[in-house]
């Protein structure tokens, strides 16, 4: 198991691509939750999105918050695509059947990459909080305002709530790979229903549709907003607070676990090819 972890790990490292998802997603970050917003409280650029929030949605104090809020839909997009390259590739070269014969079986391959996607995922979330407290000490030092970090207490909770989300993504990612075989179609369907369908769900069926509404409570998007509002998120896409926060945090420690399983069970039973 630990050489296969070794493995995973090691693809994982070497694939450009993966570096390239980490680089988007802390861009994206930085961009539209720090340098958006204070450029407009800044007055440098008018009526740009977001630019109600202030400075002070910026300062240290609001990192954890900060640092999950794309995470119920853009960066979970991408936990997601990196979650479908790590096992969807497999697929895609013909590999399942050279990595098989090495003598692991496959869910003993399959859990490898679960953990690789975990260490991943955090990885990745450390660098978001890492990124947000440089940029917020930037913005504070240069505005003269306080320094106000948040206690580690609520830094561990904030990464591993984050951890939580991205992880569960990422293992929806996995089990589209495995259920598709293949990299294109379940990104292209994972990010349909990210981008829009739970947007959509949210903004025009839910209004009008009672039983969608209450629907919402049980999907995995709107617990991931919810979780991520509990922890402070501003109004950002898919962020709402429909269900407190520890119940959020269960549902989707479940949806990650089903996933999980999920994946695995199709991969023993189904032909690899």
């Amino acid at each position: 198991m630990l050489g296969s972890v070794r493995a995973e790990l090691a693809k994982l490292g070497r694939r450009p691509a993966v570096w390239l998802l980490l680089g988007v997603a802390v861009s994206l970050g930085l961009t539209f939750t720090y340098l958006v917003p204070y450029a407009g409280a800044s007055g440098a650029a008018g009526g740009v999105p977001n630019g109600d929030r202030g400075l002070a949605a910026v300062l240290p104090d609001q990192l954890v918050g900060n640092s999950v809020a794309g995470l119920p839909v853009f960066l979970g997009a991408i936990s997601l695509i990196l979650g479908v390259l790590a096992v969807g590739g497999e697929y895609g070269w013909g590999t399942w059947k050279t990595v098989l014969t090495q003598g692991p079986s496959r869910l003993t391959v399959y859990a490898a990459k679960l953990v690789a996607l975990a260490v991943a995922t955090l990885a990745g979330m450390l660098a978001m909080f890492a990124a947000g407290a440089v940029a917020s000490g930037v913005i504070a030092a240069a505005e003269g305002e306080p320094a106000n970090w948040p206690a580690p207490g609520d830094l561990v909770v904030g990464i591993g709530a984050g951890w939580l989300m991205a992880g569960m993504w990422a293992v929806l990612g996995a089990l589209l790979a495995i259920a598709l075989r293949g990299v294109a179609l379940p990104i292209g369907l994972g990010l349909v229903w990210l981008l829009a369908v739970q947007n959509l769900l949210a903004a025009i069926a839910a209004p009008l549709l009672d039983w969608v509404a209450r629907a919402q409570e049980y999907l995995p998007g709107p617990n991931a907003g919810s979780l991520a509002a509990a922890l402070g998120a501003g109004d950002t896409p898919g962020v709402d607070a429909l269900v407190g926060g520890g119940r959020a945090a269960v549902a989707v420690a479940v949806y990650l676990v089903v996933f999980g399983l999920l994946g695995g069970v199709l991969l023993r039973r189904r032909d690899v090819v």
